[in-house]
């Protein structure tokens, strides 16, 4: 008998040599291999005659080869076959197909799948078919109607596997081997979601599950199993993310048992507060700051995300979270992902928190090697109060007096082991364990949808800066082609000269041949002596000295520059409210998440702002709906939905981020009311035991957790 931790080579029909193949597509185990679940299914209970077929519809026959062979067009070869059921035909088409010479015999039996289409001779047709033979023709030992009477492909709603086409792993293969290691399943042992979470979400077996899942019934939804919404579905998914967030609720629990600092907020230090502040907050920022207040005092350690939109005030909560432990005696660290954004941190502290005497370095990777012991020393002298960095901060050398808080800024950009990293840092190397665990305090200014934000940042508790501050003008966003882009040069000229300031962002810095993309040098020498001669024009880029950065940065700031010339480069971290102009170019090339992130940089002053995306050449019909997305609307959390969908879960921060659960079953924009769901059970489940449920079913749920899901998700790290 086989049990789900059985090495896949064991199963029958796959041995050593396949295991391999299987092994580089994540199938180890058999619990792997039946996790592997059929991407669409065919139904070939009642498959279509051809005499049926309309036009434009999606259709399965199961039909006979006549004949088959290549022929060659002026324009490409082509593949045609011919199917047939008594008198009525079919013809199939592939283009540049050659693999298929010699794939068909006449008189084999074929299932098609694919969309019809009526020719000009009234002939109909499948373009590109996906096909699968079900016998090997009429001189195969055995009687054809036998076979095919007790087939797994045929006479049923048949699952449809992704090949594996090196070691020509079929979808039909993956039927006969699966349906293999499911008929010799050792017996289910108890179910490991408790019993009232089964009857609160009506869930089937496992088994039951993993039975339907791959060989659905006769009577089952065609619909619901194409939207994966049968029970069988229902309860795979469901189990897939209730242990998620089983072990993520188990590690907020843990967290929130460590010892940490209960910061107080004596009237000293709510005068400090009252000191620094430089307007009149909005009602987002003072609900914020009185959420993470409350954690600060509490023994518990904080663990709290701040998310808001580009120019919702994040900084400013940030900071009076700061003087909260600085006017305890403790130390801050501030971690940023960029040079820029770090120094952007340490211009606006100084400009903010200097004035109130508080001691402050900046700590990044380009200082000079003097500069940056002198900066190592005060850190663990506790000379500095406030610690503001790049990654440089989590360095084995610099070590910190008196951790009391850590702000991480733009946390997708790092990942979540380097937010561990800098929680860990402390001047007490010989007794670590007893340090108490600083608050930290994560912020991003990328909107991030509830259904990932439960599962990135699902260890963490959320506030939400949803308002800007006053005297933020919305931003009018237009596209136009680069044909006309006179008038956009026309317009910008006219703004600059009214006093403002201007950004013009490119995708690359240098030409390249292959993409044909306008480049920000080249663009800017252009700008700046054939355009704009009367205006100081500027350049910015990624591969700009960290000086020359810093003076591009100033000059902007300063008014000097009038007119920047940048790479993605300002995504995060200029602030210059006297900007009130943005022309992407080529902007179609660039994600929706960063275009947003891009506008935001303008609209922070009081004067009306515009952002005019330039496009040139084709636009994808992905690019029209990020541009559409664009000028329709300028809240972030409705960009962000969309961009998960567009993307997906994993390349939703424009890399693969590791903190992201890659799911086998489960999928965050689909099943999102599934994963509110599990979250809600695993509180509950972890809040017992209670009359609901018995300390042996919670036991029994996280040890199945830890064997069978913790390996999978490095997010869930629990002890």
């Amino acid at each position: 008998m086989l049990e789900f931790s059985t090495p896949v080579k064991y199963v029958k029909g796959i041995g050593p040599k396949v295991a391999e193949v299987l092994a580089a597509k994540g199938i180890v185990t058999v619990d792997d291999l039946l996790h592997y679940l059929p991407f669409r299914y065919e139904d070939r209970l009642n498959p279509r005659g051809i005499a049926e077929l309309r036009p434009g519809e999606m259709a399965t026959v199961i039909a006979e080869v006549r004949n088959s062979g290549s022929f060659r067009t002026s324009r490409m070869p082509i593949f045609q076959l011919t199917a047939g059921q008594g008198r009525a035909r079919l013809r199939c088409i592939w283009f540049h197909a050659h693999y298929l010479q010699g794939k068909f015999k006449p008189g084999q039996l074929v299932a098609l799948y694919g969309k019809v289409e009526q020719d000009r001779d009234g002939v109909m047709q499948i373009v590109q078919p996906q096909f699968e033979l079900l016998d090997d023709g009429p001189e195969a030992e055995g009687d054809a109607a036998a076979k095919a009477a007790t087939s797994l492909e045929i006479g049923r709603i048949v699952p449809i596997y992704e090949s594996i086409g090196q070691a020509n792993l079929t979808p039909r293969w993956f039927r006969r081997t699966i349906r293999s290691a499911l008929e010799n399943l050792a017996p289910d042992g108890p179910d490991p979601i408790p019993k009232a979470v089964r009857e609160h979400l009506s869930l089937i077996s496992p088994r039951e599950a993993l039975w339907q899942v791959h060989w659905p019934d006769p009577g089952e939804s065609f619909a619901d199993l194409q939207a994966s919404r049968t029970p069988a579905h229902i309860r795979l998914i469901f189990e897939e993310l209730f242990f998620v967030e089983l072990g993520l609720e188990l590690k907020r629990r843990q967290l929130k048992a460590q010892t940490g600092i209960a910061f107080e907020l004596t009237p000293a230090v709510k005068a400090a507060l009252i000191k620094i502040l430089p307007f009149h907050p909005t009602a987002a920022q003072l609900r914020a700051f009185k959420e993470i207040a409350n954690d600060m005092k509490s023994a518990a350690p904080m663990r709290r995300l701040l998310q808001g939109d580009v120019g919702s005030g994040k900084t400013i909560v940030a900071f009076e979270a700061a003087i909260v432990a600085i006017e305890n005696g403790y130390q801050v660290a501030l971690m940023a992902p960029t040079e820029i954004l770090a120094q952007q941190h340490y211009f606006s502290a100084r400009k903010i928190l200097e004035k109130a005497g508080y001691r402050m370095v900046l700590l990044t990777g380009s200082l000079e090697n003097d500069r940056k012991r002198e900066v190592r020393r005060h850190i663990a002298q506790g000379n500095a109060q406030l610690v503001i960095g790049t990654h440089a901060l989590i360095e084995e050398k610099v070590e910190f007096a008196k951790p009391g808080l850590v702000i991480v800024d733009e946390q997708h950009r790092f990942g979540v082991m380097q937010r561990l990293k800098l929680m860990k840092k402390s001047g007490d190397g010989a007794q670590p364990e007893k340090q108490p665990e600083p608050d930290v305090l994560v912020m991003t200014a990328t909107p991030i949808p509830r259904t990932l934000a439960l599962t990135l940042y699902g260890d963490l508790d959320l506030s939400v800066l949803d308002e800007l501050p006053p005297g933020r003008t919305p931003i009018v966003t237009r596209r136009i082609t680069d044909e006309r882009s006179d008038e956009v040069w026309q317009f910008v000229r006219k703004q600059v000269a009214g006093g403002h300031q201007a950004y013009v962002v490119y995708p690359v810095i240098e030409e390249n041949e292959e993409l044909e993309l306008k480049a920000a040098i080249k663009m800017h020498r252009e700008l700046r002596q054939s355009v704009f001669p009367e205006f100081r024009v500027g350049l910015l880029h990624g591969r700009l000295a960290a000086e020359e950065k810093e003076a591009a940065m100033r000059g902007f700031q300063a008014g000097e520059i009038q007119i920047l010339v940048s790479t993605t480069v300002i995504e995060v971290g200029v602030d210059v409210p006297n900007a009130t102009v943005m022309v992407i170019e080529h902007a179609e090339r660039f994600g929706l998440a960063q275009l947003h992130q891009l506008r935001g940089r303008i609209g922070r002053g009081a004067a009306k702002s515009f952002c005019v995306l330039m496009t040139g050449g084709k636009v994808s019909e992905d690019g029209e709906r990020r541009l559409d997305a664009m000028v329709r609307t300028t809240d972030g959390f409705q960009i962000a939905e969309l961009d998960l969908e567009l993307r997906g879960p994993g390349e939703f921060f424009g890399t693969k981020q590791a903190g992201i659960p890659s799911f086998v079953v489960a999928n965050l924009i689909r099943d999102r009311q599934l994963l509110e769901a599990a979250k809600r059970e695993a509180a509950a489940v972890i809040a017992g035991p209670n009359a609901e449920y018995s300390q042996a079913e919670i036991d029994l749920a996280l040890r199945y957790m830890r064997a069978r899901w913790q390996n999978a998700y490095g997010l869930v790290e629990v002890g």
